[in-house]
């Protein structure tokens, strides 16, 4: 059986920037670039999704340094590569398209932020009706504030956004699983 679309999203040189102190995961890149390269072991589909803001001061602005993919987890050539200005992957893409002309119908997403784009991409995939996981351990999110403003860890922020998407648009597990259920 062919393994699923692995969407690697806004892995870029700006999302390394931020102290590491307020992010949680510090090894999700390493868990990120062991399920990238069991991918391309098997010759399976890879979409690497980034970020483009349309805001001129922001890392992500086309030309700025932080707008490329970080080296060790950028796509190669025969790789899909998706820009996005939103959060969502899926909006103003193409990917859905892109997904459907090959006959993809399941989804493996890992990458940052667990809260904003992960969990916006994982909720449109589920409601597009693809079958849809998050590899908890391989996705990392940033200490944030909740709505009534108290502090939240990024593990709890991560927790959190894991918690939206299991069941209801996404199955969450971990890379370990993930490789053992897809092992040749």
């Amino acid at each position: 059986m062919p393994l699923p679309a692995l969407l690697v999203i806004d892995m870029q040189i700006g999302m390394s920037w931020p102290a590491a102190e307020q992010r949680n995961n510090p090894g999700a890149e390493a868990t990120q670039l062991r399920l990238l390269q069991h991918w391309r072991a098997q010759g399976a589909p890879v979409v690497h999704v980034r970020h483009i803001s349309r805001t001129p001061a922001s890392p992500f602005w086309p030309g700025q340094v932080g707008a490329e993919f970080q080296p060790a987890l950028s796509p190669l050539a025969s790789e899909h590569v998706v820009e996005k200005n939103v959060p969502d992957a899926f909006i103003h893409s193409g990917l859905e398209r892109w997904l459907h002309v090959r006959d993809i119908r399941t989804l493996v997403i890992v990458g940052v932020s667990t809260n904003n784009s992960v969990e916006s991409t994982a909720r449109s995939a589920g409601n597009l009706g693809f079958h849809t996981q998050v590899v908890a351990d391989a996705c990392f999110a940033f200490a944030g504030q909740d709505f009534h403003g108290r502090p939240r860890s990024a593990d709890e922020v991560h927790a959190m956004a894991l918690a939206n998407l299991q069941g209801e648009y996404a199955t969450v597990l971990n890379s370990e699983d993930l490789l053992a259920a897809t092992a040749a």
